[in-house]
């Protein structure tokens, strides 16, 4: 069985009603499977996820269009994503 997580994406509306985040430099702690790094991304945010638990941040990552993910130099446990080098 799949689950959809905020079909009727209220996620979306809510960050969109807080700021324009196009360019907008978030640091997420604690990002787990990248959720909600992947909205903010997607909305135009550079983010900086880490979280303590290496496999989730693989999992992140392979979720993360590719166009969007990098290596953070800092260590495993950090995901560095943004937009596209221009």
């Amino acid at each position: 069985m799949t689950v959809r997580i905020d079909p009727e994406e209220n996620e979306i509306r809510a960050l969109k009603g807080v700021t324009d985040w196009h360019g907008k430099r978030v640091l997420e702690i604690g990002c787990g499977d990248g959720r909600l790094t992947r909205r903010l991304v997607r909305l135009g945010a550079v983010i900086h996820a880490s979280d303590t638990d290496a496999g989730l941040i693989a999992k992140a990552r392979k979720n993360l269009p590719k166009q969007f993910a990098k290596k953070s130099p800092t260590g495993a446990s950090m995901a560095g994503f943004g937009l596209p080098s221009q």
